[in-house]
């Protein structure tokens, strides 16, 4: 048997903001909230398709708390347009918050490396003729 990704958590310092631009770029709604643990400040969002948890597709868990470190990071999200080309796409998601990210790439790549509202990276790939 093998395991399946079923959430990312991104800490945020916003998730109220990082919720509506995710759910407006994955086309992804609110599935719940929680309250941090007794003695834990901070509350988290979990966004998700509109079928709700279990699918194909990961969850994601917007969790507040200290702002996150700045750097790296090893986990980012890749997205692909589902109904529109590449170009078309990137102008959606800079409309709606995103700005172009540099992280040393050459210019060269079929993808557009971004930054959500709060500098998070994130690659935009060309749309998937065969999605997994």
């Amino acid at each position: 048997m093998a395991c399946r990704i079923s959430e990312l958590v991104l800490d945020c310092g916003d998730p109220e903001m990082l919720a509506r631009f995710w759910c407006e770029v994955l086309d992804f709604v609110e599935l719940g909230r929680e309250q941090g643990q007794e003695g834990q400040e901070g509350y988290a969002i979990e966004i998700g398709p509109r079928e709700g948890f279990g699918g194909p597709q990961p969850t994601i868990i917007l969790r507040s708390g200290n702002e996150p470190e700045q750097g790296k990071p090893r986990l980012h999200i890749d997205v692909n347009p589902t109904d529109r080309d590449q170009d078309a796409e990137l102008e959606r998601l800079l409309k709606l918050g995103a700005r172009p990210a540099d992280i040393g790439q050459t210019g060269e790549e079929q993808w557009n490396v971004l930054a959500d509202p709060e500098g998070n990276a994130f690659c935009l790939l060309k749309a998937r003729l065969n999605p997994l």
